[in-house]
């Protein structure tokens, strides 16, 4: 496939386009359910210069889904705000690992949450992400191979942010490793479907949008494994099916409900 400069070129090709927009979709969503669930820790961070740098880094990732969804009404997919507001949770294309709650109660009424969770989920994210985007550097859909480029700008920062708790945590108190520990080891048992691609990775490789699954995932784990101090020793798996397939739970509903609570009092205004 040669470099496919604009829009209009890629959806002459029914396959390509296809691919792509299927790829576009779970990039915008995985940063978009990331970024909520990093927003719901305003306020209740460990430190104030933790609440600080998390939403700096939230509202960045935030502005990257804006980039895909932006890409998506250019292609004729419909209106980017209607995209990430009012897509029901069977449309979303997020990994179902990524919409997990950040603990108990909610972000109003007894937020039991865990920052344990939150640091393994954005490590382990932020280094995948870095994966993927150097390979959508080299993607034949030029708009996308430049976002890409853009965005590589601001990801070591975040990637260096959590890879720094990663590491802090892992040699601090029993309990700190304690905990770490048993949320790296659920994520090794569901972050399989992160992973992935979905149904249409073959025509993404042949169309040349993004290097395959085996490749990105090999690149994911020499990584994580240099970092940690015990990886597990059991398979990475994926125990609540594929949200690549729009498989989801109720923790993205209730993500969803609330995320467009202000934009469903107005949908006609601009925000």
């Amino acid at each position: 496939m040669t470099l496919v400069e604009n829009a209009a070129q890629a959806k002459q090709d029914e396959s390509y386009y296809k691919s792509l927009t299927e790829l576009l979709y779970q990039l915008a969503d995985d940063d978009f359910i990331v970024a909520f669930r990093g927003s719901e820790w305003l306020g209740l961070a460990p430190h104030i210069e933790e609440d600080v740098a998390f939403s700096s880094i939230t509202q960045n990732t935030m502005g990257h889904a804006s980039l895909y969804y932006n890409l998506l009404e250019e292609l004729g997919e419909g209106n980017s705000d209607v995209l990430a507001h009012e897509r029901p949770s069977n449309k979303r294309k997020n990994a179902i690992y990524l919409e997990m709650k950040n603990g108990d109660g909610s972000y109003l009424e007894d937020p039991y949450y865990d920052w344990a969770l939150t640091v393994v989920r954005q490590y382990f994210y932020e280094v995948f992400k870095k994966v993927k985007l150097k390979a959508l550097t080299r993607s034949s859909y030029v708009p996308l191979a430049n976002i890409a480029q853009k965005v590589l700008m601001e990801q070591p920062y975040h990637l260096a942010h959590w890879k720094i708790w990663i590491k802090q945590l892992q040699g601090s108190t029993p309990d700190a490793q304690r905990r770490i520990t048993f949320r790296v080891e659920e994520a090794w048992n569901e972050f399989q479907d992160v992973l992935e691609l979905g149904s249409h990775e073959k025509e993404m490789v042949t169309h040349k949008l993004i290097a395959g699954e085996d490749y990105l995932k090999q690149q994911w784990l020499e990584e994580i494994e240099a970092t940690l101090k015990s990886p597990p020793e059991f398979s990475i798996g994926k125990k609540s099916g594929s949200g690549r397939n729009g498989e989801h739970t109720e923790d993205l509903e209730q993500a969803l409900l609330i995320f467009a609570e202000v934009y469903n009092t107005d949908k006609e205004a601009v925000w």
